[in-house]
């Protein structure tokens, strides 16, 4: 006996199909957004770890900053009492100046020079004076110039001739009248003049 099939196996073939392509589509959407979700959840972790380091590093720059103003304000306290000392030490040695300033004028005023008076303004010392000749003064600006330890930058402002006395006693001489500067004690020695010193002793040896 023969026996027919007569169901549309086609069309059921064609179903299972459809039905194994849905199943994978929906395999696939699902494995999608398990990526999508992994990959997601990865980027958050490391953007929270990135967040977490950069707020550390601005913590640590804050910090750094705030040393950075206390040592700017600890060297501006230290110029502040650099200064107070050296205006402590001015003063000191200030004390001293006309004992200095009298002590050298006796010491590089040449003879035939004569000192009549004499002015002092803060570091300036205006002086007036006499002279047999203008080459005394030459003289006497030349040691006020390089000679004196205390003494520095004569200016001759003015040198005429006068005379001193009356009738047949009277006597032709120079006057002049000129600025010098007294040196602060800190600019007293100079490493450059000790350095030239040191030079010029070593060449007398050799």
């Amino acid at each position: 006996m023969i026996r027919i099939n007569l169901l549309p196996h086609r069309e059921e073939k064609r179903k299972r199909k459809k039905q194994a392509f849905y199943a994978l589509l929906a395999l696939g959407g699902v494995i999608g957004v398990g990526v999508v979700l992994l990959v997601g959840g990865y980027n958050a972790r490391a953007i929270g770890i990135q967040d977490a380091r950069n707020q550390e590093l601005q913590t640590a720059i804050a910090g750094l900053d705030k040393k950075i103003a206390e040592i700017a304000t600890l060297k501006q306290e230290i110029e502040a009492l650099k200064a107070r000392q050296q205006a402590v030490e001015d003063l000191q040695g200030e004390r001293n100046q006309p004992v200095y300033l009298l002590d050298e004028l006796v010491k590089q005023t040449p003879p035939g020079v004569y000192l009549k008076a004499f002015r002092q303004e803060g570091q300036k010392v205006a002086i007036d004076g006499y002279a047999q000749s203008q080459e005394r003064v030459s003289e006497l600006l030349r040691n006020l110039a390089g000679v004196s330890p205390w003494l520095e930058r004569p200016d001759l402002i003015e040198v005429k001739s006068t005379a001193l006395g009356q009738g047949k006693t009277a006597k032709k001489v120079v006057e002049f009248n000129l600025n010098v500067f007294i040196k602060r004690a800190r600019d007293k020695d100079q490493p450059g003049d000790d350095a030239r010193g040191a030079k010029g002793k070593a060449r007398e040896r050799s």
